[in-house]
């Protein structure tokens, strides 16, 4: 396994694109501490965000996973350029000739989105703990740690997207078409979700929801929920317009389990495309 993660990362490093973009990303991701800095002043107001609780423990969490989370199209491109520039530079073809197997070609390709979901994870953990440390109202060390399950869903998630964009990869052959296709299925799933909500389904008993919950883009956002409404200042605000959030905040394991289940079906399907053609 370690033989075949060496061969990956060093077509992506010497890939120039490849490594200014995990570059950016892990720059990005790490420039979440700036947002604690941001500053409102509306004549006597003065109004800042780390002063609203999104940097206390355990909430912070929850906030740093959600919207970080919305950079994985930096990989997400990565990802989908690696299986593109294996055919397009033939080394796909080389590497078989060379004794590598289709499955342990897939398999190098799986883990090396192992890899990136596992470093992208610690790293948000890190710097996530780091800024809590530092903000946070609470420092005892049962509150630190609670609610860490967002971490877990922030690594399942990046796997289960990577997958699939990975799958992408092989069936498309090139980036801009595979990436333009998963722009495409995200409308495809906006599209269903309101024909279940207008027409199929009463939108107040949750069906449509949880139909669309087993659809793979869906079944990934599913897992993280936004936390805008989880803030304290939201929740007062919307109590003295007599308006109440009423919603589940928790990772479920249900959810946890669908979307490892697509991954399983991506890595699958991209070994059984690989399989059937003739390269």
């Amino acid at each position: 396994m370690v033989r075949l993660l060496q061969i990956e990362f060093i077509k992506l490093w010497n890939n120039r694109t490849s490594r200014l973009l995990i570059i950016t990303y892990f720059v990005l991701i790490t420039s979440i501490a700036l947002v604690s800095m941001i500053k409102f002043d509306f004549g006597d107001i003065h109004f800042q965000l780390a002063d609203q609780g999104i940097f206390n423990f355990p909430y912070i969490w929850h906030f740093n996973t959600f919207f970080t989370a919305w950079l994985k199209l930096f990989l997400a491109i990565v990802i989908v350029s690696m299986m593109s520039n294996e055919y397009s530079n033939k080394t796909i073809k080389q590497n078989l000739i060379d004794g590598l197997s289709k499955k342990e070609f897939v398999l190098s390709k799986f883990l090396t989105v192992l890899v990136f979901a596992g470093i992208s994870t610690v790293f948000v953990f890190v710097v996530t703990l780091i800024l809590g440390l530092i903000y946070s109202d609470f420092n005892e060390v049962s509150i630190i740690f609670s609610d860490l399950e967002y971490i877990l869903a922030y690594f399942v998630k990046l796997t289960g997207f990577f997958s699939f964009c990975l799958f992408l990869g092989v069936w498309v052959k090139r980036s801009a078409f595979a990436l333009g296709f998963l722009f495409i299925w995200q409308i495809i799933e906006g599209i269903i979700t309101v024909v279940c909500e207008q027409k199929l389904f009463n939108t107040k008993d949750g069906v449509a929801d949880m139909v669309m919950g087993f659809f793979p883009l869906q079944s990934m956002y599913n897992l993280i929920d936004e936390p805008i409404t989880r803030l304290n200042v939201i929740q007062s605000a919307a109590k003295q317009l007599g308006q109440e959030f009423k919603f589940s905040y928790q990772v479920h394991w249900y959810e946890i389990a669908i979307v490892l289940c697509w991954t399983a079906i991506f890595v699958y399907l991209s070994y059984a495309l690989l399989k059937k053609r003739d390269l």
